[in-house]
């Protein structure tokens, strides 16, 4: 037996070893490397036999080919991207699809006047990959950073052609421009709505004082950081061509109460006014017009964007062409874009490069008027879009008195308003490398900009209340120059292979000039759109007046990287800034900041362990400051217009009035900012984590405190340094990036932030700044600004149910214009009144927790990617409810639940909601504003390279989106993204009603929300 196992042994072990030399025999094999998640090839990754030097990188396609042990295993390396490792087990072909990594810390930054290793950066910044923001929907590369990065809040506007509010780390400016700086290409701009999202590289968010001080003045509300597409040295020419086409749908439309509805409710208002019944039999009615269903649409939209790139040894080139064109959902409202953009780079000499970028924009729409939504938010459904003889329903047939007294349908039949824009920009540099460290570069930038708004009304009549005894053209146009001249030194240099030193030094100058023009012209006759004049019209009502502002800067500064064995980094930075808005010794202005990192895993006690791949402290501290104020805000202007003339003993003798109040002085607004945060990453960089802590005061913020009426004055606000601001908060990002046995790649990230905002100080102490008029009567003022507590608050009554009957009016508290059916206020002070003691803080406008969920998915030839995106902690004041002037209509939920008699509602009131008494503001009329939603779902399938290398194609995928399709909240408005709302003179709701830093969250525009649809494809050859 022993001899029998003992020959058993050597068999086996001779076939064994037989075995393994045969698979540890070379083989050669091939295969093509690409990305996870656009699918196209990669060149230059590095391929290794495991455990040997033997190696091979791919080609320009992509493609490798390597010898290798039939039992060895190659491991697939490239910056960027998760490292990946196969078994070879006797393949000859093996294809791999990498993951990206993009929090890893060796991937490369762009930082302020440069880029870093996210390993050196010691300032918090995020960044967006280009093709993450050209899978969107988006016609605004802003709106593509919802739900994106930590910290960072998007509010949409749903008009075509506008930009998103953005909020970065909460609120600190009040007056002026809140929008943070955005740098393109090193140009300065404080909009990008001339950008499209297809020509973008890479965004990269500033959030700390420290990386964002180099910016200086412009940088208190953040910094966006863009780099635009560019072509690679050596690559052939690669045609792009992506286009979707599809429709905007309204979603989560408020029901409105219909005609028989709405009768009954007005002829109980009638009667709780005393008045007699305004329709007699409201049994009849039926469901009347729906004024949502006559003026809104599903709305096309279609985009398109083509681009040439490639390169030669030296130089490189990109040209792009693109085409939108987005319908509004109010029927007449368009807007198209056309935009082109060269880039070129060329390397003159070995030490010389020279380049330049233009881009040029052409946009027109067809406008509409501001308050449309609230006209079909009130317009009466008793009143028919069209009378049988074909005039225009008039509600003043049907007697409803003040309030609903328009027909939407005429109103925007007769509004007649174009806006065209056209802007040229762009900048060109030259980069000498000198002295082996050294490195001069010098740019030159600008935005040569016009905008033009056309608005004609004609002589009509349409209804009683709409109507117009003679025509009048309005122009208006603005015309934008700026420029920006730039030069900076650099000083890169590497000591004994462990200290790395990078100086920069740098100046700067910019001009910001603007010019506008207005002009306007009574019966001007309407022959054709192009035939419009102000000529034309009667020489005495013509009237033209224009307006200009010029700011200057001039600016230096000096940034210091060092890092010592990649283990501890320091970075200090200084900017210089003087500005022709401020005097004196305020003229300039002076931004130090300091960051330090400490890589903890490259210390020697963490060699051994296993927990982290990599991990890093950093801390920061910066000063910036606020150049986004008006020109010349001490001087005080002075108005004399016709309104102000007196008539003294038959003499007409013109008067004026002080237009604004104004301090002796001026100083700069400075934010000072602390950061700390720690970046983590485990399992071989497929987890990551970063999280920071941040603490920003924004001092002696500029703004305008009310002061009484009787002083005189047009806006009757004094604007000076009032207040101090903080803002404080954590963030939260992580991401989990892999790619499975079975070839499926994936990555989920989630991000979170919170934020709390709070007046520290303000000038007029512990006196209440108020603002927010949300009512039709005087001290209807919803938001309250005072230290101890965040910006504009909403501010108001606590409400205790509803008055039954004139008994439990009697047994209440004193209360003003207390009647069955109104709101019983709670007495706080128990004095035995109700009285304006008795207000209370009854909700927060400031968003507390920011949110987002990021997926995507590739198996094969198919992608999938899902991002959600939420908004908590915070409150919206709906001022549609009570901003009533009369009859205007109702929501189905208000009519359901109000009060019409004893014991129906304790909750809701009578028709008489518009009351003074009930209009004060309370908080029934606050709702919180918290949402979760679906942001994007895209699907999409590549052809396989097997069908389209017979068309000499490099990738055909197509997919279908879904942006904004599903949105999940409580709030009964019609969106609970309340952002500002544009102004207009022309408009009385507008006018009464301004959403401002000191008022925000109050909905009173009613811009229905709407989902995206569309179809597209990104075709490569």
């Amino acid at each position: 037996m022993k001899r029998i196992f003992t020959k058993f042994s050597v068999l086996t072990f001779l076939c064994l070893l037989f075995i393994n030399a045969a698979f540890a025999q070379n083989i050669t094999v091939k295969g093509v490397v690409t990305d996870g998640s656009d699918k196209l090839t990669i060149p230059s990754v590095s391929v290794m036999v495991k455990g040997t030097t033997t190696g091979a990188q791919t080609d320009a396609a992509g493609r490798y080919s390597i010898s290798a042990p039939a039992n060895s295993t190659l491991v697939f390396t490239y910056i960027g991207y998760v490292t990946q490792e196969v078994a070879v087990a006797g393949q000859t072909t093996i294809n791999v699809t990498l993951a990206s990594a993009s929090q890893q810390l060796d991937q490369v930054v762009v930082v302020g006047y440069g880029t870093q290793r996210k390993i050196d950066v010691t300032g918090a910044v995020a960044s967006l990959k280009g093709d993450e923001i050209s899978k969107q929907a988006s016609t605004n590369p802003v709106a593509a950073l919802q739900g994106k990065i930590a910290g960072v809040s998007i509010t949409n506007s749903g008009t075509p052609g506008t930009t998103p509010q953005i909020r970065i780390r909460g609120l600190g400016t009040i007056f002026g421009n809140q929008a943070p700086l955005y740098v393109v290409d090193g140009v300065w701009y404080s909009d990008i709505n001339f950008l499209n999202p297809g020509d973008i590289e890479n965004m990269s968010v500033l959030k700390d004082a420290s990386a964002q001080s180099i910016y200086g003045i412009r940088a208190a509300n953040g910094v966006v950081l863009i780099t635009t597409k560019k072509g690679k040295l050596g690559a052939p020419t690669t045609v792009n061509y992506d286009a979707y086409a599809g429709f905007q749908k309204v979603t989560n439309q408020v029901k409105m109460a219909n005609a028989t509805e709405y009768a009954t409710f007005t002829n109980e208002l009638a009667s709780l006014n005393g008045g007699d019944p305004v329709f007699a039999n409201t049994s009849n009615l039926g469901a009347g017009t729906n004024w949502y269903n006559q003026i809104l649409r599903d709305a096309f939209v279609t985009n398109h964007n083509v681009s040439v790139s490639g390169g030669s040894e030296k130089s490189t080139y990109n040209i792009s062409l693109g085409y939108l064109d987005q319908d509004g959902i109010v029927k007449t409202n368009n807007y198209k874009r056309y935009t082109a953009r060269v880039s070129n780079d060329i390397q003159i000499f070995k030490n010389l490069k020279v380049g330049y970028n233009i881009t040029g924009v052409s946009g027109k729409s067809n406008d509409v008027p501001l308050t449309i939504y609230h006209q079909l938010y009130s317009a009466a459904p008793t009143v028919s879009v069209f009378n049988a003889d074909g005039s225009y329903g008039d509600p003043n047939d049907q007697h409803l008195g003040d309030g609903a007294n328009f027909n939407p349908q005429a109103t925007i039949d007769f509004f007649n308003q174009q806006t065209k824009q056209y802007s040229v920009t762009g900048n060109m540099f030259a980069e000498l490398k000198f002295a082996k460290h050294f490195t001069f570069k010098t740019s030159f930038g600008g935005e040569f900009g016009q905008m033009e708004v056309r608005k004609y009304s004609p002589k009509y009549y349409a209804t009683y209340a709409q109507k117009s005894d003679g025509s009048v053209l309005d122009l208006k146009r603005v015309e934008t120059r700026n420029w920006i001249v730039e030069n900076t030194l650099t000083y890169q240099n590497t000591f004994n292979e462990d200290h790395n030193l990078t100086v920069l030094l740098g100046q700067s100058a910019q001009s910001n000039k603007a010019y506008t023009l207005n002009g306007s012209a009574q019966n001007v006759p309407f022959n054709s759109e192009a035939d419009l004049y102000l000529t034309l019209g009667d020489p005495t009502g013509r009237n033209v007046n224009d307006s200009g502002s010029l700011i200057k800067f001039a600016s230096y500064f000096a940034r210091a990287n060092y890092s010592f064995k990649n283990k501890y980094m320091l970075n200090a930075s200084i900017r210089a800034d003087g500005a022709s808005q401020f005097f004196g010794s305020q003229t300039w202005g002076y931004f130090p900041s300091v960051g330090a990192g400490w890589v903890i895993t490259n210390e020697d006690f963490m060699k051994d362990q296993t927990l982290f791949s990599s991990l890093k402290l950093r801390g920061s501290w910066g000063k910036i400051g606020n150049a986004s104020v008006p020109i010349n805000p001490t001087q005080r202007l002075v108005s004399q217009t016709g309104d102000l003339a007196a008539n003294l003993g038959g003499i007409i003798v013109p008067g004026a009035s002080v237009n604004t109040f104004v301090p002796p002085a001026i100083v700069w607004e400075k934010g000072i900012g602390t950061d700390i945060g720690l970046e983590a990453a485990f399992l071989r960089n497929r987890l990551t984590v970063e999280a920071d802590f941040y603490n920003r005061k924004t001092s002696a913020a500029i703004f305008g405190i009310p002061l009484p009426g009787d002083l005189g004055g047009k806006d009757n606000q004094i604007i000076g340094n009032q207040a101090d601001i903080q803002n404080r908060g954590v963030e939260l990002s992580a991401a989990w990036s892999d790619v499975t046995g079975g070839g499926l790649t994936y990555s989920i990230g989630g991000n979170i932030g919170y934020n709390a905002n709070k007046v520290l100080s303000v000038l007029s102490g512990l006196t209440p700044i108020y603002s927010g008029s949300t009512g039709i009567t005087n001290g209807s003022l919803a938001t309250r600004t005072i230290a101890g507590d965040p910006i504009g608050m909403f501010y108001g009554y606590k409400t205790a149910g509803i008055f039954q009957n004139a008994a439990d009016v009697a047994n209440s508290p004193t209360q003003a214009s207390a009647a069955p059916g109104g709101f019983k206020y709670q007495d706080l002070n128990g004095d035995g009144r109700i009285t304006s003691a008795d207000r209370t803080v009854i909700g927060n406008p400031n968003p507390k927790y920011t949110y987002g969920v990021n997926t995507s998915f590739a198996y094969k030839n198919f992608d999938l990617a899902l991002d959600f995106q939420g908004v908590a902690g915070v409150d919206i004041y709906n001022a549609n409810l009570a901003y009533r002037y009369g009859n205007e209509n109702i929501t189905k939920d208000f009519f359901d639940h109000r009060w019409h008699g004893e014991g129906t509602s304790n909750t809701y009131p009578s028709a008489n909601i518009g009351a003074s008494a009930n209009s004060a503001p309370n908080n029934f009329y606050v709702s919180s504003g918290s949402y979760f939603r679906v942001r994007n779902a895209q699907l999409g399938y590549t052809l396989p390279s097997s069908i389209l290398s017979k068309w000499k194609i490099k990738k055909i995928r197509f997919y279908a989106n879904a942006q904004n399709a599903i949105n999940i909240f409580g709030y009964k408005g019609f969106s609970p993204e309340v952002g500002p709302i544009p102004t207009d003179n022309a408009e009385k709701i507008q006018t009464t009603l301004k959403n401002t830093t000191l008022n925000g969250g109050l909905d009173a525009d009613v811009y229905p929300l709407f989902a995206t649809y569309n179809f597209g494809i990104n075709l490569t050859f």
